[in-house]
């Protein structure tokens, strides 16, 4: 059986929960097979940087983090499902890929 593996990404995570559940309702409307979505491990990309550049007085630090959440789906492949998830409004900052797998 064919499926479409949907991978979602981003930095905010309502926006990316707000996709995962439109993406779940079109399956149930459409009556596919879903898998998921399931949750991915988070990454934590974490930034030090020195307030004074020169070196010169205290040694105060800046800390800059941001997370990258992502969420997996499989859907069984149907046409009209598909369609409909490429109509999808997706937010800036949100990365989505479509792969068919065997």
């Amino acid at each position: 059986m064919q499926k479409a593996r949907i991978t979602l990404a981003s930095v905010n995570i309502d926006s990316l929960n707000q996709i995962c559940n439109s993406i779940t309702d079109i399956a149930e409307k459409t009556k596919t097979v879903i898998h998921g979505p399931i949750t991915l491990p988070t990454k934590h990309m974490k930034l030090t940087t020195r307030k004074n550049t020169s070196g010169e007085g205290k040694a105060n630090w800046d800390r800059y983090s941001m997370r990258v959440h992502k969420r997996l789906i499989d859907l069984g492949v149907d046409e009209r499902a598909l369609r409909l998830v490429m109509r999808v409004q997706i937010p800036e900052g949100v990365n989505i890929e479509i792969e068919m797998l065997e």
